[in-house]
């Protein structure tokens, strides 16, 4: 099984968890992370124009791109969490720009060489994703966004070569801003299962561990990360325990939320 399967397989939904290179002291953070309890991490490569994201990404892009992160950096965190957490899932998040710029090709055999399980580019649209097919031959997960406007005919675009999970933006919106009704997560959370056997991640707008546990009843995995972003802005070079903090209350309402489906299945 590949770390993400392994990560997908509990009896519980995964919790995923997101925060931008770069901003703050990555390294501590991406370790009060795996200390909290996260199950998958999605390291966000700043970009200049982050049209998916709202206010706290935006800002934490920018303050990563002032402290002068390069793709390089990136790339080298990467390396050094993978020697840090061998078991823990790593997946890089971002747009077309940086990881297109020396080619598919190069991106794929980088994030290969630095134990990246897998990349969502939120920018390539499934008809054009010239990085995909480089990604599956590096054996990494090229994993798509599905939201509440991808209907019927537009689901088997998305999920062709897709791979790792499906990530349902719960909101036709940017992050961060808004949260969709239990109900209308639980209605598509049924659809997009019935159409494949990906595990769902259900993300945009998760911020309360309340809000996570409601999720992980229907889903495979819960998504947060401007919630995080915001600790790493209020408290800088001492977010790595703040975050961890946040992020065991997280998981706890997630482990919770399982053991009363549990019950309820006896």
């Amino acid at each position: 099984m590949t770390r993400l399967s392994t990560a997908f397989s509990a009896n519980r939904a995964a919790l995923v968890t997101f925060v931008t290179a770069g901003d703050g002291p990555t390294p501590a953070i991406l370790d009060a992370l795996v200390e909290g309890g996260a199950d998958v991490i999605e390291l966000g490569m700043p970009f200049t124009d982050p049209m998916a994201d709202g206010p706290a990404i935006q800002a934490a892009n920018l303050r990563s791109l002032a402290a002068g992160t390069t793709t390089h950096d990136i790339l080298r965190i990467a390396t050094d969490f993978r020697a840090r957490h061998p078991s823990v899932p790593l997946v890089l998040m971002g747009y077309a720009n940086p990881m297109l710029r020396r080619g598919p090709a190069w991106f794929a055999r980088a994030c290969a060489k630095a134990g990246v399980d897998g990349v969502i580019c939120v920018d390539l649209p499934p008809e054009e994703d010239e990085l995909a097919a480089a990604l599956r031959a590096a054996d990494i997960a090229p994993i798509r966004l599905a939201t509440p406007t991808t209907d019927t005919a537009r689901l088997p675009a998305v999920l062709d070569g897709a791979s790792g999970f499906l990530y349902y933006v719960s909101v036709a919106g940017i992050t961060g801003l808004q949260q969709a009704a239990q109900a209308s997560i639980e209605d598509a959370v049924a659809r997009l299962k019935a159409a494949t056997d990906l595990p769902i991640a259900v993300g945009f707008g998760v911020r309360t561990p309340e809000q996570a546990g409601a999720i992980a009843r229907v889903a495979d995995g819960v998504v947060v990360g401007s919630a995080i972003v915001e600790i790493v802005a209020q408290h800088g070079a001492d977010a790595p325990e703040p975050v961890r903090a946040y992020i065991a209350t997280l998981k706890a309402a997630i482990v919770a939320a399982a053991k009363e489906i549990a019950k309820e299945t006896i």
